[in-house]
């Protein structure tokens, strides 16, 4: 039985690595769209159509859960997918829930008005197509009031980690966050709107500053997907876990190899 985890690329494998040592004995399919990757830059139909089809042939392998791993996933094409109907006994499930519960300090099933939370200014780093899907935004508006969130786009980044130029990253991680200054000179709070973007952890930190409290996503996830396993221990699935890829099977397990420090085998999706 196995539980899908969905990204463009490799940076779910921050996501999974996570759930795997929240939940060390669940099995998980991990599942990279690396040919059509980065999803960042691409339209919002562009990227529902490319989910979607990801998403159905993980179904198909026997995941009857799969969680989008994938921000510029979540805002752009997991809201459709829900309101446009899921089959029957299947479910898909985004990043940006245990986030918001955490930056807000309230369960998501907690329907009353919005109010007034301790952080006020946040910065939020994600990749263009995120940021103009002003996802995050509207689900903070939902929930809080008197947060103001400063975005800034994070062109190349994940283009820079996938082709393993990790100094071209931290250069780009350290000229966005300089950027975001400029709008906003004191964040309380940061969001790494990407999962790529918690393997730049560090670098995000220190050009940030001691100061401003970082929220990454990896634990965040485990600990929300653990408590919905826990209420619903039937949607773990039926088919056997791996790792699958649109890419090039041999280059993107060197790649995985080399975030999660220990041998990864993908295979052709």
């Amino acid at each position: 039985m196995a539980v899908g985890i969905f990204d463009s690329g490799l940076g779910g494998l921050t996501v999974l690595k996570a759930a795997q040592s929240r939940l060390p004995d669940v099995d998980f399919l991990y599942y990279a769209d690396s040919a059509r990757a980065p999803y960042g830059v691409r339209d919002a139909e562009d990227i529902y159509q490319l989910t979607k089809s990801a998403v159905q042939d993980m179904w198909s392998k026997g995941c009857d859960l799969v969680i989008l791993a994938c921000n510029t996933a979540s805002a752009a094409a997991l809201r459709r997918m829900q309101e446009e109907g899921l089959p029957a006994g299947k479910r898909v499930l985004g990043v940006f829930v245990p986030l918001i519960e955490a930056m807000t300090e309230r369960q998501w099933g907690d329907n009353s008005p919005p109010r007034e939370v301790a952080v006020k200014h946040v910065a939020l780093f994600a990749t263009p197509a995120t940021v103009s899907s002003r996802a995050f935004q509207r689900e903070l508006a939902f929930r809080a009031i008197g947060v103001d969130v400063e975005a800034q786009a994070c062109g190349g980044i994940v283009d820079a980690i996938e082709d393993g130029d990790m100094i071209l990253a931290e250069a780009l991680v350290r000229s966005h966050v300089e950027a975001l200054k400029r709008k906003m000179p004191e964040p309380q709070a940061a969001i790494l709107g990407c999962t790529h973007y918690p393997l730049l952890e560090s670098c995000f930190q220190d050009a940030l500053g001691a100061d401003v409290k970082v929220f990454s996503q990896g634990k965040l996830v485990a600990d929300s997907l653990a408590d919905y396993l826990q209420r619903h221990p039937h949607m773990q699935g039926s088919g056997a876990g791996g790792y699958y890829t649109t890419g090039n099977p041999d280059r993107v397990s060197d790649r995985a190899t080399q975030f999660l420090r220990r041998q990864i085998s993908f295979q052709a999706a």
